[in-house]
């Protein structure tokens, strides 16, 4: 926790000025044709290989069979979930380093994570479904954000440091008890506890509630790109420039809250896309806002495809989980931005 709360006075650069809708819409539409490339890669890649033209050919209704189930029933709906789970994620993370002005927030700081995975495993020690299980995370992300939220606040205003100090530490109470339910749980609950807390989208549910929300709030984020650009700067300067400071922070942590919580529902704990994803775009885009957001939604929702994609087919066929591979691919590339930017 040292190194993130040193990092608590961050003040990043924002170049209002340079912002001009032309530069937005280019980058925005390479995006998202990287972002349709992913998904178009994960649902054609598998045991049984979809060519180009047969993808196109049941696109448009035709095709064989079993192509038409293997990409509607069972490839689709995983790509989506895993592309919605990474733009939330990578959202989330812009939003908390604005929040904490701090670039080594992530959305897993505030021991929600920890919340959803002590919610999850209680679900599955119980033998309840699946449906339970996501619920479940859900409500015990919820409750970690309740709760450190509350205890930050005491009896007076909060800041960046207290705020991340209780969520470490909220966050390291979590692991314990993870650790004292893994202690007890039943062998063979064993590993699909394991591959829940690395993150796994094999038996992801629905994708749509998570790609609404990514959708709307989104798109909710866009018209408060000034007043975040204004945040990152700090509450002193944001204040002197007209902006309502409290019910903007509690609005980026709610916001940021519900985004980790739907994410680690829909997929378990998956690390380092809200950590690096925000860092890579900034180094190319710059910092303002109103362009990381909406990047962040597709980049994040493209870089976790991939990483499913890989994770399925590279000891086919066994699967491995998710956030094995964002890990490996997350540690290399975090630590050449750091030595970029040295």
């Amino acid at each position: 926790a040292a190194p993130v709360c040193c990092a608590s006075t961050w003040t990043p650069h924002v170049a209002a000025a340079s912002y001009h809708t032309p530069r937005l819409l280019p980058a925005l539409a390479l995006l998202s044709l990287g972002a349709l490339l992913a998904v178009a890669l994960s649902v054609s890649t598998g045991s049984v290989a979809i060519s180009t033209a047969e993808l196109w050919a049941v696109l448009q209704g035709e095709g064989e069979p079993l192509h038409h189930t293997l990409i509607f029933d069972l490839r689709l709906p995983r790509s989506l979930a895993a592309f919605a789970t990474g733009g939330l994620l990578a959202v989330a993370g812009a939003l908390m380093q604005v929040l904490l002005r701090n670039p080594l927030a992530d959305p897993y700081v505030l021991g929600l994570s920890g919340g959803a995975a002590v919610g999850a495993l209680s679900a599955m020690l119980l033998g309840l479904g699946s449906a339970a299980v996501s619920g479940s995370a859900f409500i015990g992300a919820i409750v970690s954000a309740i709760t450190v939220f509350g205890l930050a606040h005491g009896t007076g205003s909060w800041t960046p440091t207290r705020l991340l100090l209780t969520g470490v530490v909220i966050a390291a109470g979590w692991g314990a008890v993870v650790t004292f339910m893994l202690a007890i749980a039943p062998t063979e609950s064993l590993p699909g506890m394991l591959f829940w807390l690395m993150g796994d989208l094999a038996y992801a549910r629905s994708p749509w509630p998570a790609l609404t929300t990514l959708l709307a709030l989104s798109l909710l984020l866009l018209p408060l790109g000034r007043s975040l650009n204004a945040m990152a700067r700090g509450p002193l300067q944001a204040a002197a420039l007209g902006v309502a400071v409290k019910p903007m922070e509690w609005s980026i942590y709610i916001a940021a809250s519900l985004l980790t919580a739907l994410a680690v529902t829909t997929a378990g704990s998956i690390g380092f896309v809200g950590l690096v994803v925000p860092h890579m775009l900034r180094l190319i885009l710059g910092n303002d806002q109103r362009l990381i957001l909406p990047a962040c939604a597709l980049a994040g929702g493209a870089l976790l495809t991939l990483a499913d994609t890989l994770a399925r087919t590279i000891i086919a066929p066994e699967q491995l989980p998710v956030g094995v591979i964002t890990a490996l691919l997350g540690v290399p590339t975090f630590l050449l931005l750091l030595y970029r930017s040295r």
